[in-house]
């Protein structure tokens, strides 16, 4: 095994892109070579702190020998581009969620990468928690039996304030979407992880207690599961002061509930009959991102970044690759359409996802 250090790029020195570089800290075999952003005072504020080089030149960034990985930690409207830029150099790449925006992008993103011969990553660092991968097991070990009914809810706050931070909050062109693509995007990737596949959606989206924003602040939409299953997606930014997410997974032969990563609820039919029932009692999560969108928890992202090492090492794909990353993007646009247009919507054609709101 090598003893190499690899070396990361952060591009991006807003909030996320500092979580990053405080996750790196934990990650044994990487370093922060370089921190990229336009602003020259922030580049150097956060590369003061991390000890590393700073820049506001990506192209200068990307031509450095020392950088083995690109985080991409910038408005999701701006993944695809700066991914694809570094594909092109050669560099293997993290994307925060979501992969982007658009379809289209996305897809760009994935065949960029493949034909580079790097990896692409798209932090879903949700999907790696003990509780998500309890229920998963618990599913493809048939406990639950048939599946019957996934709803997922993201019952979050931001303020005012908040999308007034930056010009560009709440915009399609760099957010690409809100309550659902910026702050939900997370709890529909599990939901779609435990639950299989969407057929269709149909749902409503409004932007009801917010001004000056294009985006939506309030969602719900119902689903249909290729697998015959049903289930709910509600979200919002309205919800002060903010509670948690949830995500409820009611099969023929049991039921489990995950609440803000914490498994708060499972009953399985064949256990309670053997008595060997493993309830668990409620638990309130010490860090959540319902009202704060800074209080990230830390674990996710140094499994990640660990796994895109371990995964150049072995030559195989990110636990979490891009086509993996695509899966919730589909979802959210398939809703925003149905959203727009009043229909039920199908997804898996590319070409019914409008590009006008």
């Amino acid at each position: 095994m090598s003893n190499k250090k690899y070396g990361f790029a952060i591009i991006g020195g807003g909030v996320i892109g500092q979580t990053h570089a405080d996750r790196l800290l934990s990650v044994e075999k990487g370093k922060l070579a370089v921190i990229c952003d336009r602003t020259e005072a922030k580049a150097k504020s956060i590369a003061e702190k991390y000890e590393s080089d700073w820049s506001t030149d990506y192209d200068a960034v990307l031509a450095r020998e020392d950088v083995d990985i690109v985080n991409i930690c910038l408005p999701s409207g701006m993944h695809a581009q700066y991914a694809i830029a570094a594909a092109k150099a050669g560099k293997h790449v993290i994307t925060e969620k979501p992969i982007d925006i658009s379809a289209e992008n996305a897809l760009a993103m994935i065949n960029a990468c493949r034909e580079a011969g790097v990896k692409l990553g798209v932090i879903s660092q949700h999907r790696l928690q003990d509780s998500t991968q309890q229920v998963k097991k618990d599913i493809e070990s048939g406990k639950l039996g048939k599946l019957i009914i996934g709803t997922g809810a993201i019952n979050w706050y931001r303020s005012q304030d908040y999308y007034d931070s930056g010009s560009w909050r709440g915009t399609w062109a760099f957010d690409g979407g809100g309550a659902l693509m910026n702050q939900g995007v997370h709890t529909v990737d599990v939901l779609q992880y435990l639950m299989g596949p969407v057929e269709s959606v149909h749902a409503h989206c409004e932007t009801l207690g917010h001004d000056r924003i294009e985006v939506e602040d309030a969602a719900v939409a119902t689903l249909r599961f290729k697998n015959g299953a049903i289930g709910t997606i509600v979200a919002t930014t309205c919800a002060y002061p903010g509670l948690s997410t949830r995500v409820e997974i009611f099969g023929q032969d049991g039921s489990a509930v995950i609440e803000s990563d914490t498994l708060v609820y499972r009953k399985i039919k064949a256990e309670e009959e053997n008595e060997q029932s493993t309830a668990i009692a409620i638990k309130h999560p010490t860090v959540s991102t319902a009202a704060d969108p800074t209080a990230i928890e830390a674990e996710g992202h140094i499994k990640q970044m660990n796994d895109m090492i371990e995964a150049i090492e072995h030559n195989r794909e990110p636990i979490i690759n891009g086509e993996e990353g695509y899966k919730p993007l589909e979802i959210i646009l398939a809703i925003y359409e149905s959203a727009r247009t009043g229909k039920t919507i199908t997804l898996g054609n590319k070409s019914c996802f409008s590009t006008s709101r």
